[in-house]
């Protein structure tokens, strides 16, 4: 196998892991806004983004031929340990706020590394992260109250 496949497999690894993390945090921040907070407006901007991440996977070609998901290796995965502050909550809005922490996060790389793919679709991301950092601020406010 030559090197560039190889680094290709390990970048659909990466962006499988990206993916699937980005879209579990948004369902999290969404299922809270739509029971817990009883907010639709929140929960239909949350849902939005989870979807436009989607359509951002789908229009870079790299869900083609599951490609993303043969990449995938949760076997040897070096990094799927538990981290002490990864399991440890007081209350719904630490839930809430880590995975918001999670989809910014996740949404930044994936926006990275869809430049080597799709600079339309790492445009789109970018945005995507914008919105989220708009939405976590107001958000902030109404779990504060």
């Amino acid at each position: 196998m030559s090197k560039n496949i190889v680094a290709q497999k390990q970048i659909l690894r990466l962006l499988d892991a990206n993916l699937n993390r980005a879209k579990e945090a948004l369902r999290v921040i969404e299922d809270i806004a739509r029971f817990i907070l009883d907010d639709k407006s929140l929960t239909y901007r949350i849902k939005d983004i989870r979807h436009g991440i989607t359509e951002a996977a789908k229009s870079s070609g790299i869900y083609k031929k599951n490609a993303s998901i043969a990449a995938r290796s949760v076997k040897t995965d070096v990094g799927k340990t538990d981290i002490i502050s990864e399991v440890k909550r007081n209350d719904y809005s630490d839930i809430f706020f880590a995975n918001f922490q999670r989809a910014k996060e996740s949404t930044r790389c994936l926006e990275e590394f869809f430049k080597l793919y799709d600079i339309k679709a790492a445009k789109f991301l970018k945005k995507l992260r914008y919105k989220l950092y708009t939405i976590e601020k107001a958000a902030a406010k109404k779990i504060s109250h």
